[in-house]
């Protein structure tokens, strides 16, 4: 039986392995997400970061945080072998719920254009793409 339960920095080992070697489509950064920076994360953003299990291993994650005004999701993959049996799904409504919980009723999430198994998946939970909007970051250093 798969346990959907909160993600700890305890897990973070099995997590970035996870994340670096078993999917396509998720950038990894050296500051965001390295041990500092998720344990960062998790202080901030404490009830909506989950991990998907069976018997004890780590077979998903999704993290998602607030701003105070609106939810944005990261880094949610299912292991290839256990895709198509909802556990995303089941990833995404607990972040939905513990969203709500703190008054979150709008969730935003990038996903890259070539990756277009994660744009099926996010289109069927109702996540659509916005013609009218353009995304844009920049990295700034630590100092």
């Amino acid at each position: 039986m798969i346990n959907i339960r909160l993600m700890m920095i305890t897990d973070y080992d099995d997590v970035y392995n996870i994340w670096k070697t078993s999917t396509q489509g998720i950038n990894l950064n050296e500051i965001d997400d390295s041990k500092k920076g998720i344990s960062k994360f998790l202080k901030r953003n404490p009830t909506s970061c989950f991990v998907a299990e069976d018997k004890g291993r780590i077979i998903g994650t999704i993290m998602a945080g607030h701003d105070g005004r609106r939810g944005f999701i990261y880094h949610t993959i299912v292991l290839k072998e256990y895709r198509n049996n909802g556990i995303g799904q089941k990833l995404v409504y607990n972040v939905i719920k513990a969203l709500q919980k703190e008054d979150i009723y709008k969730i935003a999430l990038g996903v890259y254009n070539e990756n277009k198994e994660a744009r099926k998946f996010w289109k069927k939970l109702g996540f659509l793409p916005r013609e009218d909007f353009i995304y844009c970051d920049k990295i700034i250093s630590k100092n």
